[in-house]
């Protein structure tokens, strides 16, 4: 690594690990910083270029080098300001704070680049937010793109992620008037720092689009000590400018495993998804504290990780958005049941409910159960091979069987419906020593959970129920109306079977 010696990776402790981008995908060989954990080497592994071997330092001094490369070709770096950004875009992987996206790791040149600031990485051990620096790194990010573009895009994205974790961290509700005032000032500072970088690179190269002559307003005060009038200073320095170098500047975006990377664990302004999160160790997949639950006040965490309404997306939505130069990315799926957040849990402990694992004629099952007393609650599935319709499919139909089992339909009845099922994958079942085969996924998922939940084991089917010939599959049945061909060929008339 003798090209990597006087830079901030020289003297980093790293440490070798082999795990997959995903529980489905082989292993790749991999070195990262010693204190990140598993879920940022499964990150490392879906961006890292190729299937082989990889390691953080390497990883990065590709993009790196490309951004100083484009920058300097297109006369807008020099050799001293291409060695301060590099050790700066550096610093801002080193600490988790910022990071290009995953498009410019992988090298896709036909993808738009974005960059994104991990929000919770900004907040010092005394509960300060660093300003100060995450201006500078916002500028770094500006930067990062005009560079890897070659100067030549009039729309950069920079972002940021993670807003619910900052909340939580800051004991704020994320459904709150003070919550909202803390993002509209982030997104205010986010805009203003930004344009501040555009107005510098515009003194230099030459402006491409005026200042805006309307700005939103800030908010004026917020629960974060000098938020508010850092916002204020940033879109003050921003106005001043002789014209911006770029239409656009702040964007959010869908997450991707570049915020897994940097520990970000919601996208832009969404909500937290809940307390708890899966996380494939030695034992098997068990639920763990968020980092957000972890750092929170613990008393407070099922209010401040709880689930959250349309309504108070809609509102922070409304409060952000004036300070982007794009609408927010709609969310994925609807907020989640209400339901309690569970207290942080040692790592290696497993919550309430299971994750299993099996194989349905070849195909990869996994059954995720939640418990409340004792009794099912909810079930979710994961396939591996199938396609997208057929695993929104199952989705939908999990969602369905856990709201009727929250609203107190009994397991049996679901069992008695869906047990015996017939489609495929079915066959041979790998995994489970009860159910040596099923004739569809859902005749083994409720079989298991009869065993598990009802204290009893169904039947077995046939073999035959499961064969390939089986006459329960309709793609492969014979006619309903099978007719009786006639010995001999009518006369003059000429008959073909088509088999």
């Amino acid at each position: 690594m003798a090209r990597l010696d006087g830079t901030l990776w020289e003297g980093v402790a790293l440490r070798r690990t082999r795990i997959g981008a995903d529980p489905d995908a082989p292993p790749r060989a991999l070195a990262l910083p010693a204190n990140w954990e598993e879920e940022a080497a499964a990150a490392l592994a879906a961006l890292a270029p190729g299937a082989g071997p990889a390691n953080l330092p390497r990883a990065a001094e590709s993009w790196i080098a490309r951004a100083l490369a484009r920058g300097e070709k297109s006369g807008l770096l020099g050799p001293k300001e291409a060695a301060h950004l590099a050790e700066g875009w550096r610093a801002l992987l080193l600490s988790r704070r910022g990071s290009p996206g995953a498009e410019t790791w992988r090298g896709d040149a036909r993808a738009e680049p974005r960059f994104v600031l991990n929000l919770p990485a900004f907040l010092e051990p005394d509960g300060a937010f660093d300003l100060e620096g995450y201006a500078e790194a916002c500028a770094l990010g500006v930067m990062f793109l005009e560079a890897v573009t070659g100067g030549k895009s009039a729309r950069l994205r920079l972002g940021f992620a993670d807003l619910a974790g900052l909340l939580a961290m800051l004991d704020l509700v994320y459904d709150s008037t003070e919550a909202r005032q803390v993002a509209a000032g982030i997104a205010a500072l986010t805009r203003g720092a930004a344009e501040s970088q555009s107005g510098r690179l515009a003194a230099r190269l030459g402006a491409r689009e005026p200042v805006a002559l309307i700005w939103p307003t800030p908010p004026a005060s917020t629960p974060l000590p000098g938020l508010a009038a850092a916002a204020r200073a940033a879109l003050d320095s921003a106005a001043a400018a002789p014209g911006l170098r770029h239409i656009g500047l702040v964007a959010l975006a869908p997450a991707d495993a570049t915020e897994a990377l940097l520990g970000a664990e919601t996208a832009g302004i969404a909500p937290a998804p809940g307390a708890t999160r899966t996380v494939e160790t030695e034992a098997g997949i068990v639920d763990v504290p968020t980092r957000a639950a972890l750092r929170a006040p613990q008393a407070r965490v099922p209010a401040l990780l709880g689930p959250v309404s349309e309504r108070a997306r809609t509102a922070m939505m409304a409060v952000v958005s004036p300070f982007l130069h794009a609408a927010p990315p709609a969310p994925v799926a609807a907020p989640a049941a209400p339901r309690p957040a569970p207290a942080p849990r040692p790592a290696l402990r497993r919550q309430a409910g299971q994750t299993l694992h099996v194989s349905v004629g070849g195909h990869k099952v996994a059954l995720r159960t939640a418990e409340e007393d004792g009794a099912l609650r909810e079930i979710a599935f994961s396939l591996s091979k199938e396609g997208a319709n057929y695993r929104s499919l199952m989705d939908a139909f999990a969602q369905a069987v856990s709201t009727g089992l929250a609203r107190g339909v009994p397991l049996a009845d679901y069992v008695d419906a869906f047990a015996y099922t017939r489609f495929g994958p079915a066959g041979l079942v790998e995994g489970d020593p009860d159910i040596p085969r099923a004739t569809s996924v859902l005749d083994w998922a409720f079989r298991r959970l009869a065993i598990d939940y009802l204290g009893g084991a169904l039947p077995q089917p046939e073999a035959e129920d499961v064969a390939p010939d089986s006459a329960a599959r309709a793609i492969e049945q014979s006619p309903l109306l099978p007719l009786d061909l006639p010995a001999v060929a009518p006369k003059g008339r000429h008959l073909r079977i088509v088999a």
